[in-house]
């Protein structure tokens, strides 16, 4: 599955500001309530903050891709986030991380979000897509970047 296909204009935050990984776990929790206003932002909190107990989703290069299982939802809810300061996150290389594509998925569809977290990372591979979602000032330039491109 493509990014380009799973997340829309409002879940691409450019240059977001944050000191902490908890505050901004807490944040793409906000995100997500937005898009599932049925799921309460604790609920997501909670899903994500549980999956990160089991280990750091910072995958290194300054990327992390944290994600949570959900009862409830129908479909996989993606965000991309990317920090205007890194944050220490505990990434597999110890380095902060500044761009976040976040997932929260329907609960008991192992294999599709497997693979779905499995083509991001290999997309997330690509340092000329990590560099122009580094460089991307405001959310719409963000977006533009996801939706331009087509490969990924």
């Amino acid at each position: 599955m493509k990014l380009c296909t799973l997340v829309n204009k409002d879940c691409s935050k450019a240059a977001v500001l944050f000191n902490s990984k908890k505050r901004i776990l807490e944040y793409i929790s906000e995100l997500a309530h937005q898009q599932l206003p049925d799921v309460s932002k604790h609920v997501i909190l909670d899903a994500l903050m549980t999956r990160e107990k089991l280990g750091s989703t910072g995958i290194g290069k300054g990327i992390a891709i944290p994600h949570g299982r959900l009862q409830g939802i129908e479909q996989i809810l993606a965000m991309v986030l990317v920090s205007e300061q890194p944050i220490a996150f505990e990434a597999i290389d110890k380095q902060p991380v500044d761009i976040f594509v976040a997932f929260i998925v329907p609960e008991g569809n192992n294999e599709e979000h497997l693979k779905t977290l499995a083509a991001i990372a290999e997309k997330l591979q690509d340092k000329s897509f990590c560099k122009q979602l580094r460089h991307a000032k405001t959310d719409q330039e963000l977006y533009a970047v996801i939706q331009g491109d087509d490969n990924g």
